[in-house]
């Protein structure tokens, strides 16, 4: 616990056998409990996870990184977490910043944080690649001008969020696909939560997980509709599912 609050990290698993035990080892003794969903992967993931300890959860079916980030934050949720930190189990960023980035909320600064690769000099110094870089921060500019905020990265996959923030959301209006990550940034600011960030180092390498760039284009399409979509819903042009509170009933 930090500060009185259970904190829950979750891993959203596809084919991470190489990369989970390393990933595990660098989670900090702070964490209460931690989660991973497989989903479908077609190695021996779940069989890592459950032979170190950790809660698992496999999915039948497929359901895509959306997917199974909406089962990590339900599972954490149902286990009593007061804040969930989404770790990716491929080893990309490291583990230790988990206590960091959950104090931040745990002493009520954020109800949200992000930990950016941005920030600092990590990205290109860690192996992005450079049409990687150069999206991102197109991207992350039209975002910030459509959003109406001053983030230094809205791709990161390494998150913190306070149980608040996960209820309120509502999770299941979003897509399945990579683009989730983007439309719960766009809720957040929506419902007015308070997101920190903090600089992170980043490493790619063989076993890392990453998109092709015909999904890198689609994704990037995605990023831009859904920024789109947040201002014509502030003008009341549109009206969509992603930004109405959740019906509990």
């Amino acid at each position: 616990m930090i500060n009185g609050k259970r904190v829950i990290v979750v891993l959203p698993a596809y084919n991470a056998e190489k990369t989970l035990e390393n990933t595990w080892r660098e989670i900090p003794p702070e964490v209460d409990n931690i989660v991973l969903v497989d989903d479908c992967s077609r190695d021996n993931t779940a069989g890592v996870a459950k032979k170190l300890g950790i809660t698992t959860v496999v999915h039948q079916k497929n359901t895509g990184y959306g997917g199974n980030q909406k089962t990590c934050y339900r599972t954490a949720l149902d286990m009593g977490a007061d804040i969930v930190v989404m770790v990716h189990p491929d080893y990309q960023y490291t583990p230790r910043l988990v206590t960091a980035m959950a104090a931040m909320i745990a002493y009520d600064e954020f109800d949200a944080v992000l930990a950016s690769r941005i920030l600092g000099t990590g990205a290109l110094k860690g192996g992005m690649p450079l049409y990687k870089y150069i999206a991102n921060r197109f991207l992350t500019l039209a975002e910030n001008i459509l959003l109406g905020q001053k983030f230094s990265e809205y791709h990161t996959g390494y998150r913190a969020f306070s149980r608040k923030v996960l209820e309120t959301l509502p999770l299941d209006a979003n897509s399945d696909d990579f683009v989730f990550d983007n439309q719960m940034i766009a809720q957040m600011v929506w419902f007015d939560f308070r997101v920190g960030e903090l600089s992170c180092p980043t490493k790619y390498f063989d076993e890392a997980s990453s998109i092709n760039f015909r999904r890198s284009v689609v994704y990037g399409l995605g990023v831009l509709g859904t920024a789109v979509q947040f201002r014509l819903n502030k003008l009341g042009l549109a009206s969509s599912p992603r930004y109405m509170i959740r019906d509990e009933g």
